[in-house]
């Protein structure tokens, strides 16, 4: 079976919060993983956990997309064009940033291409900047 969290059990998975919640998520994970099915993580629960590791839970940029980068590559999970996007060096303080760049990655995939106003869009393989 695959099973697609939504950014309610992903939260939970990476904060503990609240207990009883983090508790039921990752016995779940547990057992779907043993009996084979996958786990996928769509890129906007990967954008949303961001925003609120970041915005509610007060956590660093850089920490929380190393977070974030760990839980992607646990094995646990499957991800999307966030599994690529996360290893960019120096991404908390990259322009353009993390979800640009995941933006980008996902338009690509769908061999679209990414348009834009913002400038440090330019340096995105194949955007287009609107001027």
């Amino acid at each position: 079976m695959i099973h697609g969290l939504d950014t309610s059990v992903v939260m939970r998975l990476l904060t503990g919060d609240p207990p009883e919640q983090a508790e039921v998520a990752a016995a779940f994970l547990t057992r779907a993983r043993a009996a084979g099915d996958r786990l996928l993580v769509a890129d906007i629960v990967i954008a949303e956990a961001y925003f609120a590791l970041h915005t509610k839970y007060k956590v660093p940029k850089a920490e929380a997309l190393l977070r974030l980068r760990e839980f992607v590559e646990s094995g646990e999970v499957e991800a999307g064009a966030a599994h690529e996007v996360l290893r960019t060096p120096n991404l908390a303080s990259a322009k353009p940033g993390f979800v640009d760049r995941l933006i980008h990655a996902a338009y690509g995939n769908d061999q679209a291409r990414l348009v834009s106003f913002e400038k440090s869009a330019g340096s995105l393989t194949g955007a287009r900047l609107l001027v």
